[in-house]
């Protein structure tokens, strides 16, 4: 059934699947259904798409199975047939980062205060408690009980979604330098979508920042670029800002929309705040997108122009005129 694509799942067999879980229990349904994204049958690869996303990545959580998915689907990304790439791309960047995670745009991802938060419901953290509770429990019910969530937790597992989560955020990381390829793909959807990810991977940043200005600075599709640029200003230092204020004169209104954004963005960075005339000049941009929104938007806000002009808007450094904030929210 898949021959060409046969070397991209090399190893998928050798997993132990059915010791691995997801959102239904038992992950042993997890390899037909990536063997099936590298098949002929569209309707089956949909089914299959849809049948990942609600196990492996349901409702924003993740389980022992999901990290493990990822290296089959990173290549099947870059690789794969086709009709799969992109929606790949897409559960690739849901097991790295969920909705919820978004709407920190206007700041980017926290990774270092999600480390720490992970770290105290790790598994070397939470095994001792749970032996504990069996040691110390003289219901046999409770001690049964006890004994079934000490081995969940010694499968991989964590009832705590901000460990399991950190666990694929960290094996879609490892794939980024086999991912980058994509930034150089020949369609212009699987280009956005590499920038898309590398935006709330910010440890990547000293590989991927000059990448996405690069790729801002040649594209052609304008939501590809502007996805670039928000990106480099979410994984980018203040100092990017000298990389991003020229395109505050693009012609194309989105480009000088994503500046502006990504202008505020790393003014907040700053100790020393950007000067009122820069930030003028994009709060500004801001209110133009309000008044007259682009017949194309990023996937940043799930393409909610509004929401992001207004938390950026919000986002400002403090010493801004609030004025020119409500009028541009509100007039």
């Amino acid at each position: 059934m898949i021959n060409e694509y046969e070397k991209l799942l090399a190893g998928l067999d050798d997993v132990d699947w059915a010791s691995l879980s997801h959102a239904y229990q038992s992950a042993e349904d997890v390899p037909g259904h990536i063997r099936t994204l590298c098949g002929n049958d569209d309707e089956a690869r949909e089914q299959a798409f849809k049948s990942l996303f609600s196990s492996i990545f349901h409702q924003g959580s993740r389980y022992s199975a999901s990290p493990v998915a990822v290296p089959f689907l990173a290549r099947i990304a870059v690789a794969g047939p086709a009709a799969a790439r992109e929606n790949t791309m897409w559960l690739l960047t849901r097991l790295a980062v969920d909705w919820h995670d978004e709407y920190d745009v206007t700041t980017g991802i926290n990774v270092t205060g999600w480390r720490a938060a992970a770290a105290e419901v790790a598994q070397e953290e939470l095994l001792p408690w749970y032996e504990e509770q069996m040691a110390a429990a003289t219901d046999p019910d409770k001690r049964t009980q006890a004994q079934e969530l000490r081995d969940w937790v010694a499968a991989g597992n964590s009832p705590d979604s901000r460990w399991s989560a950190l666990q694929c955020y960290d094996a879609v990381r490892a794939e980024l330098p086999g991912l980058l390829v994509l930034l150089d793909a020949a369609d212009a959807r699987l280009r956005t979508r590499i920038a898309y990810l590398l935006a709330w991977l910010p440890e990547f940043a000293a590989t991927s920042l000059p990448r996405l200005l690069a790729l801002a600075a040649r594209e052609d599709d304008s939501v590809t670029a502007a996805t670039a640029l928000l990106a480099a200003g979410l994984v980018g230092p203040a100092s990017t800002a000298g990389d991003i204020t020229p395109y505050l004169d693009a012609t194309d209104p989105l480009m000088r929309w994503a500046a502006a954004t990504t202008l505020i963005r790393l003014a907040a960075l700053d100790e020393a705040p950007a000067g009122p005339a820069l930030l003028g000049r994009a709060v500004a941009e801001l209110a133009a997108g309000a008044r007259s929104p682009f017949d194309r938007v990023t996937d940043y806000y799930d393409g909610d122009l509004h929401a992001h002009i207004e938390h950026t808007l919000h986002s400002l450094p403090p010493g801004s005129d609030p004025a020119v904030v409500r009028e541009t929210l509100h007039g």
